[in-house]
């Protein structure tokens, strides 16, 4: 039995049945089980069709080793986390987010929404797998019980607003048929939106277009839609909602960096002098927003486990990722999409115009977006290059991958955690000069 090919940076995930299944799933719940040395943990999942029967698989292996399970039943991730740390237990969410329907995996946390990767536990836990996978089930289990959060996520979630400023808005929200689907009613339900659900039936075969907004094609329905009925703006959800990803008035993509520069700038108003963090692939925008706002910016790796592990040392009350997760200090620290977008409504709402007005003191640069090259070996490639750079024309730092500043433009170039990439992020003074740096840094990865 081999785990390596699951177990990644900050979770656990693989192809169904064949890299993950049902044996290697009662393990883990074990294993995990084991590790968090408590009572009680929580479990749930999302909607692909695998997901019941491998979260039934762990909670029968945690409640082996005599730990009670409590069953959120399906739920979008940033509300499994939400119930990690409103019952301080360990949580594990099944999902393998905007992956591909045979995907599935584990997002394990300890309570309060801690987070558990490489480094702060999952290779203890993998080690314990393999012990607990050739063990006889047990007969004997501790208790399982399900229970309904739903009302107080809600009240949770609004809790991030003042609601009496919101104002009618026309909304359209594709869920990709993932958790948004799910969550987005509940959450909007009662206030003065008008709401379009595009997609919103879960069915974890994505039957009409990937779960994965960071690709542009996975776009257009919704950009369509946002045209067609006047939306004032699109929201779109990745497979199990932790990230939202915004469509302006115009149809027009808003990227995570400038989201990020938004509710940062917003987070600053309310909690003035505050550290704020950003992943190294943001846009640079996003320190001058925080600079500008008095805060103080804290540059990261990618990645949530690593994010909120310099949360709750910095004590930051916001963290941004350019890939669509927004975390919060007041949110256990953890990400959420559907909490983003409330704040991204409640500054529409109050600021009276379009998206893309509210938007583009923020959009300051041309950037790339993440563009994937698959190559036989990821991390031997950033090697190379960062060897060939190194002649001093560019300020190099290897934090996460390799990142190349000559001022004028920047890129980042690092190996997916998730899977077998490379993935390239650049950044000019405008759109025309990116996509000339663009084929410049594609050209030297082509010829190493």
């Amino acid at each position: 039995m081999d785990t390596t090919a699951v177990f990644k940076a900050y979770d656990i995930r693989g192809t169904y049945p064949d890299q993950i299944d049902e044996r290697l799933a009662r393990a883990i719940g074990s294993a995990f089980a084991t590790f968090a040395a408590v009572p009680k943990i929580v479990v749930a999942r999302d909607m692909r069709p695998s997901g019941e029967s491998l979260c039934d698989a762990f909670a029968q292996g945690a409640r082996a080793v005599g730990v009670e399970v409590v069953d959120l039943g399906l739920a979008s991730t940033d509300f499994l986390y939400y119930a990690t740390g409103h019952l301080d237990a360990p949580g594990a969410m099944f999902t393998a987010s905007h992956n591909p329907a045979q995907y599935n995996g584990i997002k394990l946390c300890l309570g309060g929404a801690r987070p558990i990767g490489v480094d702060t536990g999952l290779r203890e836990i993998e080690e314990a797998t393999r012990a607990f996978y050739d063990r006889p089930a047990s007969a004997e289990l501790a208790p399982i019980k399900d229970l309904d959060l739903m009302d107080e996520w809600v009240a949770h979630v609004h809790s991030f607003v003042e609601l009496s400023t919101l104002r009618p808005l026309r909304i359209v929200a594709d869920a990709a048929n993932g958790m948004g689907g799910f969550i987005a009613p509940k959450v909007f339900a009662g206030l003065p939106f008008e709401v379009e659900l595009l997609y919103g039936d879960l069915d974890g075969t994505f039957p009409n277009h990937p779960a994965d907004p960071l690709n542009p094609d996975n776009l257009v329905d919704l950009q369509r839609r946002v045209l067609e009925t006047g939306a004032d703006l699109g929201l779109a959800f990745d497979g199990d909602a932790d990230r939202v990803f915004l469509i302006d008035e115009k149809a027009q993509p808003v990227s995570g960096s400038t989201t990020t520069a938004m509710v940062a700038a917003a987070m600053l108003r309310r909690n003035p002098g505050s550290t704020i963090l950003y992943n190294l692939i943001c846009s640079k925008a996003v320190p001058e927003v925080i600079a500008e706002g008095g805060g103080v910016g804290v540059r990261t790796r990618v990645g949530h486990s690593y994010i909120k592990q310099v949360m709750a040392d910095t004590g930051a009350v916001f963290g941004g990722e350019h890939s669509g997760h927004y975390y919060y200090r007041d949110n256990y620290r953890a990400d959420s999409g559907i909490i983003t977008a409330m704040i991204v409504l409640e500054l529409l709402s109050v600021a009276g115009g379009p998206m893309s007005d509210l938007v583009r003191p923020y959009r300051r640069y041309g950037d790339s977006g993440e563009i994937n090259t698959v190559v036989e070996d990821p991390a031997g490639v950033v090697a190379k290059l960062a060897e060939r750079l190194g002649d001093g024309s560019a300020q190099i730092d290897l934090l996460d991958g390799l990142t190349a500043d000559y001022g004028t433009w920047w890129f980042n170039l690092r190996p997916s955690n998730t899977e077998p990439l490379l993935r390239l992020n650049v950044e000019a003074a405008n759109d025309e000069q990116c996509r000339s740096r663009v084929r410049e840094v594609l050209a030297m990865i082509k010829e190493l």
